[in-house]
């Protein structure tokens, strides 16, 4: 047995005999928490919500949902409202696609984006993300009055 196996196996003797957890048995404790650590080996399901929350770690991406939540929107639109280019624009918005979050449409010659999910806006309306979000009209106003 490897040192750090007895350390860990004291440290939760300590805390099952601290009272802070509900066990009464370190040794039962333990084998409880390494069955429920091996329900938890499929990386699959974790990868795919690392990619999710690793595509909202992105600024730019970050705005672009922003301005979705709002409406439906031309590439030309979110590179205006951005001040990005087209290639970065795409790039970004590809990555949203792949994600599930936005979704595009063709309407003759122009691409449409849009969030996938009202749902999604919901969520993210709750975690805050989209905390800094101005309404379309709201917008207008701003601009008229400047």
């Amino acid at each position: 047995m490897s040192s750090n196996v007895r350390v860990t196996k004291a440290r939760l003797r300590r805390l099952v005999s601290s009272g802070l957890c509900e066990a009464d048995n370190a040794e039962r404790y333990a084998g409880e928490l390494r069955r429920f650590g091996k329900k938890l080996e499929d990386d699959t399901l974790f990868k795919s919500k690392e990619r999710f929350f690793r595509t909202l770690g992105d600024s730019t991406r970050l705005k672009m949902i922003r301005l979705l939540a709002e409406r439906e929107m031309c590439v030309c639109e979110i590179m205006v409202a951005l001040e990005i280019t087209q290639p970065t624009a795409s790039h970004h918005l590809n990555i949203l696609e792949r994600q599930g979050i936005a979704k595009r449409s063709r309407k003759g010659k122009w691409v449409l984006y849009r969030l996938s999910s009202p749902r999604l806006v919901a969520l993210l309306d709750a975690s805050g993300i989209l905390e800094a979000r101005v309404s379309t009209r709201r917008a207008k106003v701003l601009e008229t009055t400047v």
